[in-house]
């Protein structure tokens, strides 16, 4: 390992000391469940059980510890979308520490309201990241506050990688571990202890295919795009630290794309699978071992679920989504004659073949459909899609076989 890297091993075991006792100390677990599923040896760290149900405590936690008594009592500022926003204040007021978080619009309310609930003083400010971390500076030059980053700073970094330590603790014999990139942090520390432990273990990083931004600075390739409406908001970020960079530069082996689908499937399998919440940014290391199976099969892989703090109205329709992705809920048009005791046939013809109707929409006035005749729409859940097919072969064997 180069001795010229900003965090080293030293920086993340006097982390581990300093903040022991004050975060909690996350499971590592085998799920055979998961490892079927996907053809790895798969080994889950719940980030998700920390008190604010996020990694980012570990390192806002050790940067504040570092704070000397004069920076306490001037405060601190933080720029977060969420989690990092979490983590500052509640530690901060558990540290007596006055805490401004400045958040960008349309950070989910969850996050919102919970980092007021902890005491800071929460200002809503930017259409982005950027505009919000720029708002931030300014204030924090205006008021005299001290500027606890996100990812680009030393000890935010060391605090990160106090996950390596754990997880290689826990289970020496990992072989890959998979890492969610925002701007770094996190991928950052856990690489520099993982590798300190054991050289040849692979440090492979994650990211929404909408925001490649390590990629990109990795490739060195510059204004590459990075937009658009992601489930991993809080991985969606267009520049990451420098710092992190300069370790992802000498110790990760490569970061991966990923695509909605793929987290929207992995944040359903962990609630199906583990019975545990996760955030799209939490969910992105096992959307990688789904879409890129050939890369991990057989292979013993750790992977960070580094936050569970998503919206309740975004988790239920990722929820619902899958259902309608693996056509256990369908919508079946259906045309017939406008008679007395259509809906009724139908209906009973769905229900005697197990299905569960959901929702009817009744249509006589669209103009692909005969004057005297009417179009149903009608949602239907079943078992899955070999249920679904069931049941339109019967909707077809009486006459009224749906169409898309």
């Amino acid at each position: 390992m180069s001795t010229k890297l900003p965090v080293t091993i030293d920086d993340i075991r006097a982390a581990q000391k300093l903040i022991a006792g004050q975060i909690s100390r996350t499971p590592l677990s085998y799920s055979k469940t998961l490892s079927e599923i996907t053809g790895a040896e798969v080994w889950v760290k719940f980030e998700n059980f920390q008190f604010t149900a996020s990694f980012k405590e570990r390192g806002a936690l050790n940067r504040l510890l570092n704070l000397n008594e004069d920076e306490r009592k001037r405060g601190v500022i933080a720029m977060s979308a969420g989690n990092h926003a979490q983590g500052v204040a509640y530690h901060a007021a558990r540290l007596g520490v006055p805490a401004t978080i400045v958040m960008p619009n349309g950070t989910p309310f969850t996050k919102v309201e919970h980092t007021r609930r902890h005491g800071a003083r929460v200002i809503i400010h930017g259409q982005s990241l950027v505009e919000a971390s720029d708002y931030a500076h300014e204030l924090c030059d205006k008021e005299n506050l001290v500027f606890i980053p996100p990812y680009d700073d030393a000890l935010v970094v060391a605090g990160q990688g106090t996950i390596g330590l754990e997880m290689l603790e826990d289970n020496p014999d990992l072989e890959c571990l998979i890492v969610p990139v925002g701007g770094g942090g996190l991928i950052g520390g856990v690489a520099v202890a993982a590798k300190a432990i054991n050289q040849n273990i692979e440090i492979v990083g994650v990211e929404p295919a909408m925001y490649p931004s390590m990629d990109a600075a990795l490739r060195q390739i510059k204004d590459v795009k990075c937009e658009g409406q992601t489930i991993a908001e809080g991985i969606a970020v267009k520049y990451v630290g420098q710092i992190p960079t300069d370790i992802c530069r000498e110790l990760v082996k490569e970061v991966l794309p990923v695509e909605e689908a793929d987290m929207e499937q992995a944040v359903t399998l962990f609630c199906n699978v583990e019975k545990t919440v996760s955030e799209g940014a939490g969910a992105a290391g096992l959307a990688a071992l789904l879409a890129y199976p050939e890369k991990f099969s057989g292979r013993r892989i750790g992977l960070i679920l580094s936050g569970g703090n998503i919206d309740p109205r975004l988790l239920a329709s990722v929820l619902t989504r899958s259902l309608v992705r693996e056509q256990r809920i369908v919508r079946l048009r259906i045309i017939g004659d406008d008679r007395p005791g259509l809906l009724a046939l139908v209906s009973k013809t769905i229900g005697d073949s197990g299905g569960n109707i959901i929702e009817v929409a009744h249509n006589r006035l669209a103009l692909d459909v005969p004057a005297k005749g009417a179009e149903f729409d009608i949602m239907v859940e079943s078992r899955d899609a070999l249920h679904t097919q069931e049941i339109i072969d019967a909707l077809t064997r009486i006459g009224y076989p749906p169409r898309a």
